[in-house]
């Protein structure tokens, strides 16, 4: 029997009923209420007309009912397109659109947007959770007058549950799908490869759930742990919380982590119960990480390398692996997932030079939504999906990822791998924060250009940071230019936004 989503929720109910599941802010439900109120949900979207397949967005923030709404799409076989709320009306109705989404759930904070999203799209039925349009339904409001008992819907393996929008490495927005049997696979490497969860663990979620970090609950669920959830990042109340719950494990991402650091209170709390402190989705500056494990410990520090379209660990740098070179790495093959570097004819590289990294795995997507050509370039013959990621294996076998395909600098006849510059930048005292991109340039086809956040106070020159750069990089590595800026552009999951940067910097040409 292949594992679906829906078993693996109905195993964590049956098995932990009286635990608590989820926390908000100063709510709570056990396991056996979250349960209930998902198959209360998934009849009462049944009620208003969804059904098996139908295409749902959710246009829904953090909160109390985050899990229990994504539950309750897999008990009666929906396919949840989560929106995130960041966005632009603009980007959201080109994502309705371009998944034939029928339908949308949007909590009560968000209900203004839901009102221009139906005023522009009149066939979308538009649903409230805890709210409602005017002539609209609150999901709330009907699920409470249904069964508790969980819907008769027939499911397969193959079903689409989940369709997440990445812009991936063009820019280009695609809608990745995820069956009941990928995701329940990502579940499993999870718990394979990242966490070890046991009954009384708890788990804190400040970043968006619809995220890296909401691939966390189901292993934690499975596993008899407790979710607590955040409306948002605020480091004071983060870090607050991590003592108040006895937070065994979180989730950050490099601004984040560094944001906790400047934090007086960062040495202050009870961190004994906190085991796992997992990062990745981007790159993580060395000073960063250095600085954290000098006053957290090393043993707390796990990373990962994953993507969209394979959850959530392709790689994993464990622990014991945080030092030296190592620390530049991101990490060993997960143990379900199968890694190759290839060149652009698909031939496997050697150990030591960069090549596209192509993985097969069990957690791997079914395809893109409605993208047949981009589909056919993303697989290789026999299941292998193209991660446009450049990357080189060491001697014993760890991950060094070099860069994005579409993020690499050609500058004179060179490749520059922008990571590269910007990790040698993070070493001078003065930089906060930086990235760097190509600029056009009538001499060099591209110049190395970098846009730097300096610390409070602390005042350096383009010229010291080029030359600093110069001392541990190649000559043509150094940045042609060095930018000055107050905060350096981030995607709507709080990645580097290199491409804003490029193409402003690239219009001022």
């Amino acid at each position: 029997m292949t594992m679906t989503y829906r078993e693996l929720i109905r195993r964590g109910a049956r098995t932990y009923p009286d635990r608590t599941a989820i926390v908000f802010q100063n709510q709570s439900i056990t396991f056996r209420q979250t349960n209930e109120l998902a198959n209360q949900m998934a009849h009462g979207l049944m009620a208003l007309g969804a059904r098996r397949g139908d295409r749902l967005a959710l246009l829904v923030n953090n909160g109390l009912y985050s899990v229990p709404l994504d539950f309750a799409c897999a008990k009666a076989g929906l396919n949840r397109v989560p929106l995130n709320a960041r966005l632009s009306v603009t980007e959201h109705r080109r994502m309705l659109e371009d998944t034939d989404c029928r339908w949308l759930v949007f909590g009560a904070d968000l209900a203004d947007r839901a009102a221009e999203l139906q005023q522009q799209l009149p066939e979308l039925a538009c649903i409230g959770l805890g709210t409602s349009l005017v002539d609209g339904d609150d999901l709330l409001t009907t699920a409470q007058a249904m069964a508790t008992s969980e819907p008769e819907v027939a499911v397969a393996a193959d079903d689409v549950v989940l369709t997440l929008f990445t812009s991936g490495t063009t820019g280009t927005l695609k809608a990745a799908q995820h069956s009941q049997a990928s995701y329940a696979a990502i579940c499993h490497n999870v718990l394979l490869n990242l966490v070890t969860v046991a009954p009384g663990d708890a788990m804190l979620h400040a970043a968006s759930l619809i995220h890296a970090s909401g691939v966390f609950v189901l292993p934690f669920w499975l596993r008899g742990g407790k979710t607590v959830i955040m409306s948002g990042f605020e480091p004071e109340h983060y870090l607050k919380l991590i003592e108040e719950h006895q937070i065994t494990a979180i989730n950050l991402v490099p601004t984040m982590l560094q944001m906790l650091l400047e934090h007086p209170l960062f040495d202050q709390i009870d961190t004994r119960r906190l085991r796992q402190v997992i990062y990745g989705a981007s790159p993580m500056p060395r000073p960063v990480i250095e600085a954290a494990m000098a006053r957290w410990g090393r043993e707390k520090f796990w990373q990962y390398y994953g993507q969209t379209e394979c959850p959530l660990a392709i790689a994993v740098l464990r622990p014991e692996h945080h030092q030296g070179e190592r620390l530049g790495a991101c990490g060993q093959p997960a143990l379900d997932v199968e890694v190759r570097l290839v060149d652009e004819q698909g031939l496997e590289v050697p150990v030591g030079q960069p090549g596209e990294i192509v993985v097969r795995a069990p957690s791997r997507m079914l395809g893109y939504y409605k993208t047949d050509t981009l589909n056919r370039d993303m697989f290789l013959a026999d299941g292998w999906l193209r991660t446009r990621d450049i990357a080189c294996f060491d001697e014993h076998g760890f991950l060094h990822m070099k860069d994005r395909t579409s993020d690499m600098i050609i500058t004179g006849g060179y490749n520059v791998y922008p990571r590269e510059v910007e990790d040698a930048l993070m070493t001078h005292p003065a930089v906060l924060e930086c990235a760097v991109v190509g600029v056009r340039d009538s001499k060099w086809v591209e110049a190395v250009t970098a846009a730097v956040v300096r610390r409070a106070k602390v005042d350096v020159s383009a010229e010291q940071l080029i030359d600093h750069v110069g001392q541990h990089l190649a000559a043509y590595k150094k940045p042609r230019a060095v930018v000055f800026l107050d905060s350096i552009p981030k995607t709507a999951v709080g990645k580097l936004d290199r491409k804003t940067l490029r193409r402003a910097f690239n219009e001022d040409r």
